[in-house]
C-alpha cells in the first residue's frame, strides 16, 4: 500500500495541511474519504464514552468549524478544489452521524456504511454543494448534507429498533 504524497510545499507540519487531511489519514490509498469516515470512529466512540451523544455534537461542531478554516487555507494554498486528500469533512459528518447510534458495534458499523453510502451517492443539496460551493464551505458542505441524510436515516433505522 504505497501512502499519497502531499503537493509540493505542504507538509503534515503545518497545522492547517495536518488538520485538513486528518494527521495524513487522507493520504492512504484508494478511497480516502472511507479511511477519513473510519478514522473518525475510535475517537467518535471516545468521545461518546466521555459525554454521550452530546460530546459527539460538539466535536462535530468543532471539527466543522476547524475543518472550514483548514480546508479553506489548504484549497487557497494548493489551488486544487475539495482534494481527495482532506477528510475531515469526513470526519465531522461521520461524528454527526454517530450522535444518534447506540454505542455498539452495530451501531458504528451501520453509521458508518449509511454516511459512506449517502457521501458517495451525495443526493440533493450535498450534489449541488459539491459542484457549486467553493473552497472550505464546498468541502465541508457536501459532506455535512451526507452526514444529515445518514442522520435521519439512521434515526429511523433506530425507532425502528433495527439498530
Amino acid at each position: 500500500m504505497r501512502i499519497a504524497s502531499l503537493p509540493p510545499g505542504r507538509s503534515l507540519r503545518e497545522p492547517m495541511t495536518a488538520i485538513s487531511t486528518f494527521f495524513g489519514v487522507g493520504l492512504l490509498p484508494i478511497a480516502p474519504g472511507s479511511w477519513g469516515a473510519l478514522a473518525a470512529m475510535p475517537l467518535g466512540w471516545l468521545l461518546a464514552m466521555v459525554g454521550g451523544w452530546v460530546a459527539l455534537l460538539i466535536g462535530a461542531v468543532i471539527a466543522t468549524v476547524v475543518g472550514w478554516l483548514a480546508a479553506d487555507a489548504y484549497v487557497k494554498a494548493t489551488g486544487r478544489e475539495d482534494p481527495p486528500e482532506i477528510v475531515i469533512d469526513e470526519v465531522a459528518a461521520q461524528w454527526l452521524a454517530l450522535t444518534v447510534v447506540p454505542m455498539s458495534l452495530t451501531g458504528y458499523a451501520a453509521a458508518y456504511l449509511v454516511f459512506r453510502l449517502f457521501d458517495t451517492l451525495k443526493p440533493w443539496p450535498a450534489s449541488w454543494a459539491d459542484g457549486e460551493v467553493e473552497g472550505g464551505a464546498g468541502v465541508m458542505l457536501d459532506d455535512l448534507f451526507a452526514g444529515g441524510y445518514a442522520w435521519i436515516t439512521l434515526y429511523a433505522l433506530h425507532l425502528g429498533a433495527l439498530i
